[in-house]
């Protein structure tokens, strides 16, 4: 009996490849998060009990369940980061080369540029100058005053931005370890974020991601696009804060205890 050809290793995915993994990521995560926000949440709402939106527990569920999605179909290709402010959290960290992170950000941006823009088309197609009204309203950016679902002003945003993503990135970094991670990371990465959302999209639309807002600001008029500074600056503070502190206190290296002279 002849034995079985050995199987070949499985080549490692080309620099390309994760680039386009990263920015396909992106893509389903803004057009299901925004699409869900532009088109579902508010929904049935006021008069039409019969089809009442999904809300922010919808649109919190939307994030979640796409960077679950996203993580196992594209991590193995690109490491499913799908968020600038994680990219540099992970080389702050050392788990990702700071060579690797102008291409990654700028994949990043465009799959949600370009996520944003077929939701435009989408809309243009809408009752009642849909696409008018939601440019109105800020097309789901990120902002505080009046673009902040409950009015919360410019500190509470900072904040949030620099302390949910801060707790994000510790999450990502523990369940991603390469010796005490879990094979579950893509599943707790995205119900972290669902909590993340749950608890601050009444503060400023829940931002923890630069390639998010940008990708709204663009179509979301001037207020939008003056505010989207904090969307920025904030996520990545709290990303790399996270990442330089993880590899100080849990990846640092032990010293072996002097033995006592005989």
């Amino acid at each position: 009996m002849s034995e079985s050809p050995t199987t070949a290793p499985a080549a490692a995915p080309s620099a390309g490849a994760a680039l386009v993994a990263e920015a396909f990521g992106t893509l389903l995560l803004v057009s299901a998060t925004i699409g869900t926000a532009l088109f579902a949440a508010g929904f049935g709402t006021g008069t039409d009990a019969a089809n009442k939106g999904v809300g922010f527990l919808g649109i919190a569920l939307a994030v979640g369940l796409t960077v679950v999605v996203g993580t196992y179909a594209f991590g193995p290709l690109s490491g499913g980061h799908f968020n600038p402010a994680v990219t540099l959290g992970l080389a702050a960290a050392g788990r990702f080369p700071w060579k690797g992170v102008p291409a990654y950000v700028a994949a990043q941006v465009v799959g949600g540029l370009v996520a944003t823009t077929l939701l435009v088309l989408i809309s243009l197609s809408g009752p009642n100058d849909f696409l008018t009204k939601a440019e109105t309203a800020g097309f789901a950016s990120n902002g505080w005053g009046t673009l902040s679902p409950a009015g919360f002003g410019m500190g509470g945003a900072i904040i949030v931005e620099t302390l949910f993503t801060l707790l994000f990135l510790v999450v990502i970094l523990g369940v991603t370890h390469p010796s005490r991670g879990t094979r579950f990371a893509g599943l707790a990465i995205g119900l972290t974020l669902t909590l993340i959302h749950l608890a601050t999209i009444p503060v400023d639309y829940t931002s923890v991601n630069p390639a998010r807002s940008i990708a709204t600001a663009v179509y979301g008029g001037t207020t939008a696009l003056g505010q989207l500074w904090v969307f920025v600056v904030f996520p990545i503070l709290g990303a790399m804060v996270a990442g330089f502190a993880y590899k100080a206190l849990f990846d640092g290296t032990k010293p072996v205890p002097a033995r006592p002279a005989a």
